[in-house]
């Protein structure tokens, strides 16, 4: 299995292993019933799988009923007959977005950043201010949902990685790896307070979260860069492409029928 194909594994097992996951035909569906974000909910197919237009009207279907957008994240050589069926159902090509992985030995030490302290969150409050620095380091406006903080307190209290960088007295960026399934762990939801942009937090604060991850047995670990900007940012401290990730959603309207 190339680290690709470990990787799409391990998301889909992840998925299975969440406790608000669902089936439909041959996708498994990540449900966070507490987060409205699309990147917190979507669909993963079976490997090699082949879905009728039934099975795909029913996944949309489902995602309604969940009153969440319908989308799909997966690679496209593991179930190359899945792309073709959704966008023949209306579905429309979000982006191909590059897989990025590190290994230990290949994890580069960025230049440090003076005053910038990170650790793991440790109260309520601290949760929460870490889940404010994501959701308005994304876009978002007033305050998180609760599944955001939801998924740091899981990620700290189980085997995966929290953390809230402070830098001059403020939240500076805060992140997270998920818990690690055989070895391989993601980093995500890593976001940088506008204030504290391009001064090398962003840098300084995926290393750390990589290197705990290491030092906690996680042999791999991957992430999807926002854009092409941090896909450099997380090269200069090791992280390399080892494929391509199809996300792809269907607006809401009227579609073929």
């Amino acid at each position: 299995m190339t680290l690709a194909n470990a990787v799409q594994d391990y998301a889909r097992a992840l998925a299975l292993r969440s406790p608000s996951h669902y089936r439909v035909g041959p996708f498994t569906v990540r449900h966070n019933p507490g987060w409205e974000l699309k990147y917190a909910n979507y669909a993963i197919p079976d490997r090699a799988a082949e879905p009728t237009a039934d099975e795909v009207a029913a996944l949309v279907d489902a995602f309604g009923e969940h009153e969440r957008l319908p989308r799909l994240e997966f690679l496209p050589d593991w179930a190359p007959a899945v792309e073709p069926a959704l966008l023949a159902a209306g579905f429309t090509v979000e982006n191909r977005a590059p897989l990025l992985a590190c290994v230990p030995d290949g994890l580069e030490t960025p230049r440090p950043v003076d005053g910038l302290r990170i650790a793991v969150p440790a109260t309520d409050a601290e949760f929460t201010e870490a889940a404010r620095v994501q959701h308005h380091g994304f876009g978002g406006e007033g305050e998180p949902e609760a599944g955001m903080a939801e998924w740091l307190r899981d990620a700290a209290a189980g085997d995966g990685v929290a953390a809230l960088a402070v830098l001059d007295g403020a939240p500076a960026a805060a992140g997270g790896c998920s818990p690690a399934i055989d070895g391989l762990s993601e980093l995500a939801g890593l976001a940088v307070a506008a204030p504290f942009r391009r001064r090398g937090v962003g840098a300084a604060l995926s290393a750390w979260l990589t290197r705990r991850a290491f030092d906690q047995g996680c042999r791999t670990v991957w992430l999807e860069p926002g854009d092409p900007d941090v896909e450099r940012v997380y090269a200069g401290i090791g992280y390399r492409r080892i494929g391509e990730k199809l996300n792809i959603s269907l607006a809401p309207g009227p579609q073929p029928g």
